[in-house]
């Protein structure tokens, strides 16, 4: 099973251009699954929708219940959501969204969406989520791990699949949010429920930032080169159900001169059998 996690960059930037580079992308890949954040909606039009319709693939989105701190940053424009989608070559035979805990000055509506995916053999509970992105706030980051921890152990149950959680965390790999969600390092916002980075599988000297300074929408901030979006996954069913393959990086160059997004994507292939 082939998993992607993706931050698309709303609406910023050449956002036409960028979403065809986006799909060029994703046709590549041929995912099973994508887990994506910052998607927009407008005027009826959902970015998730075409892009789901482009590929042959089901798909469920939630939006933000506060776009008004997004909308600002684009001029105001005020019929534009943003939010987290789901895209799936299986049914989605089930969905529910959850707002993350943040304070007041930095509440913008963020989300954790759960999808539960009828594949062959085994439902899949799937999640993708974005957490806030203030430097400082690892703090508010630990309440919204702790949040997910506790939606994704409600609705984990009925099947032999482990859950599989991806999403921009806004936070480094050694981080106390990235701990704190593994349970391994540290002690589980729910006893006994533990996730496996799944980058953790992958070649340790191959490049693994998804926030890149090689990326000229994050250039000019002069931020450092890391990684910032995951692909977690419960501990391996039997046989090895769910066990992590391989782990690389996608999107992290122009597409005809067009960069797709100010994020690399995240893919995970997955055993489903």
């Amino acid at each position: 099973m082939r998993v992607v996690t993706w931050n698309l960059w709303w609406r910023f930037g050449p956002w036409e251009a960028r979403q065809k580079a986006i799909l060029a992308v994703l046709r590549e890949l041929r995912p099973d699954v994508v887990g994506l954040q910052e998607v927009w909606e407008c005027g009826g039009e959902n970015m998730a929708a075409w892009l789901a319709d482009e590929l042959g693939l089901h798909w469920t989105w939630a939006p933000s219940e506060a776009p008004e701190r997004w909308q600002r940053r684009i001029g105001g424009a005020s019929d534009v959501n943003v939010g987290n989608a789901v895209l799936s070559r299986w049914p989605v035979v089930e969905s529910e969204a959850m707002r993350l805990p943040a304070p007041d000055d930095l509440d913008d509506g963020r989300l954790a969406l759960y999808a539960r995916l009828a594949a062959p053999g085994h439902h899949v509970p799937f999640f993708t989520t974005h957490l806030t992105s203030a430097t400082h706030a690892s703090a508010v980051r630990c309440q919204q791990v702790t949040a997910l921890a506790e939606f994704v152990a409600k609705r984990r149950d009925g099947t032999a699949f482990p859950p599989v959680i991806t999403g921009d965390f806004n936070a480094w790999p050694d981080s106390d949010e990235i701990r704190l969600l593994g349970g391994y390092k540290t002690a589980p916002p729910v006893p006994r429920q533990v996730f496996l980075d799944a980058w953790e599988a992958a070649d340790p000297a191959a490049p693994s930032a998804t926030w890149d300074a090689a990326n000229p929408y994050i250039a000019a901030g002069f931020s450092p080169s890391v990684r910032i979006d995951y692909v977690f996954v419960g501990p391996p069913g039997r046989g090895g159900l769910g066990h992590v393959r391989k782990v690389e990086r996608a999107g992290h160059g122009p597409r005809e001169g067009i960069w797709p997004s100010d994020h690399a994507a995240v893919v995970a292939d997955l055993a489903s059998a």
